[in-house]
């Protein structure tokens, strides 16, 4: 979320990467360049830091030279149902560490958003079944990017099984709901922002607060930017089924209390 969202990935991703061992990286950047979009000189920032894949949303484009930008950089993940006939590609298999696949994939809900997206169950279908986890790739990773928790829970239950991670983002705020679902797929409402959480979802508190009371604007939604969080979720797997064997909420930094993974454990 804004300057300081970026600062926080590029301060701390990479010994992060270091310290719990990470083999991938994903992180959803669609609200870095000013808290709408993101353009390609901080894409190449936050990839630099250590993101393997940068997902967008449902802000993908707010940035145009983007547009152009995710045909040419493989690392960045617009939704499937955004439109058909969006630049880019909603879902693509990667090599990690020690060569295995993983399957990143992104789609927007409905429910709530701000204008009618296509289904996201029917377009996801067709991807989880080309790429099983434990078979035609090592892991998956599914990023529900919607506004009700309850849409985002559907799809956690509908990929169950059938994915590694069912990973929400866009309300910015981190969900108490960490879990590894009946049939082995990592869940989370909501993997929070990485910004400051003195905020109202990342922006400076008085003009939100000004529309809020009054109804009406008064300026420009700014970034906040003191203390900043790094929020996020850490999952290890199984390379043999490709399901969730940990999961774990990451707060680092900031106002929020403190977690994360206290050791990672080798080889997964």
């Amino acid at each position: 979320m804004g300057r300081g969202g970026r600062q926080a990935v590029a301060e701390r991703l990479p010994n992060l990467r270091r310290d719990w061992r990470l083999d991938f990286v994903v992180v959803n950047g669609e609200n870095a360049t000013g808290g709408r979009g993101l353009s390609p000189e901080h894409a190449k920032g936050i990839l630099e830091a250590g993101a393997d894949v940068i997902t967008l949303g449902d802000h993908a484009f707010d940035q145009k030279e983007m547009m152009r930008f995710c045909e040419t950089e493989p690392r960045i993940i617009r939704p499937l149902n955004y439109s058909k006939s969006a630049p880019g590609t909603g879902a693509r298999v990667f090599e990690a560490t020690r060569g295995r696949k993983v399957l990143v994939a992104q789609v927007l809900g409905q429910v709530f958003m701000s204008r009618p997206y296509d289904d996201p169950f029917s377009a996801l279908d067709p991807v989880l079944r080309a790429h099983p986890p434990g078979g035609a790739v090592a892991a998956s990773l599914i990023d529900i990017h919607c506004e009700a928790t309850s849409e985002k829970m559907g799809v956690g239950h509908y990929c169950d099984g059938r994915a590694s991670v069912v990973v929400g983002t866009h309300t910015h705020v981190p969900t108490a709901d960490v879990q590894i679902l009946p049939r082995g797929t990592a869940f989370q409402s909501d993997a929070g922002m990485c910004g400051d959480y003195d905020s109202v979802i990342g922006m400076q508190k008085d003009e939100p607060l000004r529309r809020f009371v009054t109804g009406m604007p008064g300026g420009r939604f700014t970034p906040a930017m003191q203390e900043v969080t790094l929020a996020g979720l850490y999952v290890e797997t199984d390379d043999r089924t490709g399901l969730a064997t940990r999961v774990e909420m990451v707060r680092q930094g900031g106002r929020l209390s403190q977690c994360g993974p206290a050791a990672a454990t080798a080889g997964q």
